[in-house]
């Protein structure tokens, strides 16, 4: 786990990043909090560094921004090679939802690889992401319950999934044992206009 002083970090990467971001792309809060859905105050607040904000909020401003989740929580420049030590993977709790950003990078196309635990009775409800988005996943441990576009599918230990990503959709663990879950998330370099 971070100590406070590595959060505070991430926290003022955030921060800087989203400015970084927003600015670059000539957009007002009032834009970015129309494209993302996320409000202008809660916007503020991240920009300014008040906040932890959720993977939730982090996912819905990365998307309208056209980036990563883990561009917005990056530290440093991303070398040719990047080795992510296991102390400085960035891990979101809501309850008894454990996401894990492994590795994550935004050129030539978004890529973001993800480790999920979730405990027994639990559920993750996963915003629309852009036109063109797919996830896949295994699971290592449990049994997943995916329900995309309304269907909801079974995929057990061992087995993957590929599927298109760009309307709302929910990973849920409806077993006994707690399910763990990696997953990668690939995004088209280009934002779509709204």
């Amino acid at each position: 786990m971070h100590s406070m002083e590595d959060a505070e970090l991430i926290t003022q990467a955030i921060a800087s990043n989203v400015r970084a971001q927003r600015s670059h792309r000539g957009l007002t809060l009032d834009a970015l909090a129309a494209r993302s859905g996320v409000s202008r105050g809660m916007l503020v607040q991240v920009e300014q560094g008040r906040t932890n904000p959720s993977v939730s909020t982090l996912t819905r401003i990365a998307s309208a921004l056209g980036v990563t989740v883990a561009r917005l929580v990056e530290v440093g420049d991303v070398p040719t090679v990047r080795i992510v030590d296991k102390a400085d993977v960035v891990t979101f709790q809501q309850g008894d939802v454990q996401a894990r950003l492994l590795v994550g990078a935004d050129t030539p196309m978004i890529l973001e690889l993800w480790d999920w635990r979730l405990a027994p009775g639990e559920h993750h409800d996963g915003d629309a992401h852009p036109p063109g988005t797919r996830e896949m996943l295994t699971v290592l441990d449990g049994e997943l319950t995916l329900t995309v576009y309304g269907k909801s599918h079974v995929i057990g230990k061992d087995d993957a999934v590929l599927f298109t990503a760009d309307r709302p959709h929910r990973y849920a663990n409806l077993g006994e044992e707690q399910l763990r879950l990696v997953m990668v998330v690939a995004e088209p370099r280009e934002a779509p206009d709204h």
